[in-house]
């Protein structure tokens, strides 16, 4: 997840450098949302991981 999450940031600066504004924010929005859920799943992962 992390790594499509990166491929997307990728994607999204290519674009913005290109005039491509519209899909620049785009794909930038879903890479925040993945790595959102990333960390969350990270953090659900740790405390269950533990008992």
């Amino acid at each position: 997840m992390i790594g499509l999450a990166v491929a997307l940031l990728v994607l999204a600066l290519i674009a913005y450098v290109l005039g491509a504004r519209g899909i620049a924010g785009f794909s930038m929005e879903i890479a925040r949302w993945l790595v959102i859920i990333f960390v969350i799943l990270a953090i659900i992962s740790f405390f269950y991981g533990r008992i």
